[in-house]
């Protein structure tokens, strides 16, 4: 978080150096910094800056799929004129244990149409879910384990 201000800031110089405000000099100067970033941490034996935004974008990039493809599903249940749903809630086993990341896990769920984050346990080990169709619970745990949950780990740790 802190490399990424010190990006800003540094995109913010740029544009100020130049005497241009225009946002394509501002996007050119944040990917400048983070340029130099990369090569700085990178010459002290630290992890690249760029790789942990690549794995963000990635999981952004699932976050969009998955809105998609359940925005999808759950129109096609609407529409049908027999309405073939099996809501119920489930237990999804937690291995994310920061307070970040399983927020963001639970908001990423919550937002994905179809599903809903109910309530985490208090030992924080147990989020459960509210599914449209909650006929199959096992596929869907696997889903949110080999999708969200496992893209926050790569991206935030």
């Amino acid at each position: 978080m802190i490399l990424l201000v010190f990006n800003l800031l540094l995109a913010f110089v740029w544009v100020a150096i130049t005497g241009s405000a225009s946002f394509i000099n501002l996007v050119f100067g944040f990917f400048l910094a983070a340029l130099a970033l990369a090569i700085v941490r990178s010459s002290y034996g630290g992890t690249l800056y760029l790789g942990r935004i690549r794995r963000i974008l990635a999981l952004l990039l699932l976050f969009i799929s998955e809105l998609a493809k359940s925005a999808w599903a759950v129109a096609v249940a609407v529409m049908s004129p027999t309405m073939d749903v099996k809501p119920g809630i489930f237990a999804f086993s937690l291995t994310v244990d920061r307070d970040f990341e399983i927020t963001l896990l639970a908001n990423l769920i919550t937002l994905t149409p179809g599903t809903l984050s109910v309530d985490v346990s208090e030992d924080r080990k147990t989020l459960y879910v509210h599914a449209l169709d909650c006929s199959d619970p096992d596929a869907i745990r696997r889903s949110i384990a080999d999708g969200f949950e496992r893209r926050i780990m790569e991206a935030f740790r």
